[in-house]
């Protein structure tokens, strides 16, 4: 049985769009609950989503732990081996404090990436392989978020690009998010419980698009 950690923020955890008592998508609706439903048997999804994690930045507000690459070499440690790391951030690096390019955003996973390949997490202490993925734009209306992510509609429309390029630097895996959902405009950045089921099938095909060399698949 091959394995996948899906590393994100609250899009990744499951973080409703509407209120809720608990704020969180049930297991079978998340994206990653999709992609286990569909890998069944084969493959072993483990779900890494924290709810304002960013790239590489403490948060002053919400607190140190949501900086997504000091958590980033424990989490990964404790779950090796893996033979996939999926990377879905940025989002939160949009909001007006971490005062970030899209270009200087892309960069914070492209450090991320730098860190899964200094560690032997894979089978056999091989490098597992990796796949970024960018997160859809921020609607054009953010309602009550709007204070948070301000200007951040045009930088989350041109993060997909550079993302793509520092996959293409680093030599992983790449994928928009943005090609096949959109953010909710409840809120503005958040996915609702359609567009977890389409982003979950869209990594299935890209899971299987890798071209493993045994019968992980």
């Amino acid at each position: 049985m091959r394995s996948v950690l899906c590393y994100g923020d609250s899009n990744t955890y499951g973080q409703t769009t509407a209120n809720r008592p608990d704020d969180r998508y049930s297991h079978d609706v998340r994206w990653p609950g999709i992609v286990r439903a569909a890998l069944t048997g084969r493959w072993l999804v483990i779900e890494e989503g924290l709810s304002g994690r960013t790239t590489v930045s403490d948060d002053p507000i919400e607190g140190s732990e949501k900086n997504g690459r000091t958590y980033l070499r424990p989490c990964i440690m404790s779950h090796k081996p893996l033979d996939l790391v999926i990377i879905m951030l940025g989002t939160n690096d949009l909001k007006i404090r971490f005062n970030k390019t899209a270009g200087e955003i892309a960069m914070g996973v492209g450090a991320l990436v730098n860190d899964i390949k200094s560690m032997p997490a894979g089978v056999e202490a091989r490098t597992p392989e990796i796949l970024i993925v960018a997160p859809p734009p921020v609607a054009q209306e953010l309602n009550e978020w709007a204070g948070v992510f301000q200007g951040a509609l045009e930088k989350s429309r041109a993060l997909g690009h550079e993302l793509e390029k520092i996959a293409e630097a680093h030599e992983v895996h790449f994928f928009d998010a943005g090609l096949v959902v959109q953010s909710s405009d409840a809120d503005g950045f958040h996915l609702d419980i359609d567009a977890h089921r389409a982003l979950g099938t869209a990594i299935v095909e890209e899971i299987h698009s890798i071209g493993w060399n045994d019968e992980g698949l």
